[in-house]
């Protein structure tokens, strides 16, 4: 976007890294936004694939009602629905039920929100509630400077792969063995692993700790060519690391991007406690 553009704005933008992320400086995000404002703000969002909104203080209505702004709500699995008053808010925490901290901190593995939908998510909007004093980070790869890091024999051969996503292999990776009532309402879900995105028309790695095997193949198989894949594309060169801030809220391109939570403080001593809200994407070709 050009300077002029943003200048014009009541906002403006701020490159955090030569990878990816920028920081949004101006808005209050409890305001709706223009038309001018929502397109500028996606534009961004495209360009930068993570989104850094500081100082915000957003209840979950007004959350939602942000989100709202620039799709469908997605709504979460059964075992997330539950965990909060609001249906599309998910609480990612990692207290119990009587609000002491478990030592258990959960999306530690490599991933991308929701990829064993037929639809799988476009973004993800999370929001700081309850940090620790330090760490807490989230972690980023770029799926887009992963892909294009390949040779071409490799990007073509790889443009003719589709992958299964399973949220059942997902949690078994975790230790936890789904109901059938969850396994009805997420079954596996087959994308190509080179996708292009709908927006900007690039090709990105799609994989994760959801991604099982190749479409006609087996986990026995190809389990390992996958995980070498995602070894590949989490090096550190493709890597962003956002060192939380009290009221920060991050909005970032689940179709280009994988995430983890690093457990890198006292998970056993101190609260961490965010709010999840999820933007429904458009089916794979």
């Amino acid at each position: 976007m050009q300077n002029r553009a943003i200048d014009a704005l009541a906002f403006q933008v701020r490159r955090l890294t030569d990878k990816m992320a920028a920081e949004v400086i101006g808005l209050d995000l409890r305001i709706p936004f223009d038309t001018l404002t929502r397109d500028a703000v996606y534009q961004a969002f495209l360009d930068n694939q993570i989104l850094v909104f500081r100082d915000q203080d957003l209840t979950k209505e007004e959350q939602v009602a942000f989100t709202e702004q620039f799709g469908t709500l997605e709504r979460h699995t059964l075992g997330n629905r539950g965990a909060s008053d609001s249906p599309f808010v998910h609480i990612v925490t990692n207290l119990d039920a009587d609000g002491r901290p478990t030592g258990v901190l959960k999306s530690t593995l490599w991933h991308s929100d929701k990829s064993f939908r037929p639809a799988p998510s476009m973004a993800t909007i999370l929001h700081a509630r309850v940090l620790p004093p330090d760490g807490g980070d989230t972690v980023f790869a770029n799926m887009y400077a992963a892909y294009e890091a390949l040779d071409a024999a490799e990007q073509a051969e790889l443009d003719q792969v589709r992958v299964v996503h399973s949220w059942e292999l997902s949690r078994e990776n975790i230790g936890r063995t789904l109901s059938q009532a969850e396994l009805d309402d997420a079954p596996p879900s087959t994308h190509p692993l080179a996708r292009e995105h709908p927006d900007t028309g690039r090709r990105a790695l799609f994989l994760g700790m959801n991604a099982s095997h190749f479409e006609g193949g087996s986990i026995e198989e190809d389990r390992a060519r996958i995980l070498a894949l995602e070894d590949h594309a989490t090096q550190e060169r493709f890597l962003y690391r956002h060192n939380w801030r009290q009221g920060d809220l991050l909005m970032w391109d689940n179709r280009c991007l994988l995430h983890r939570a690093d457990p890198n403080f006292e998970v056993a001593h101190h609260p961490r406690v965010m709010h999840r809200t999820c933007l429904r994407g458009t089916p794979t070709s």
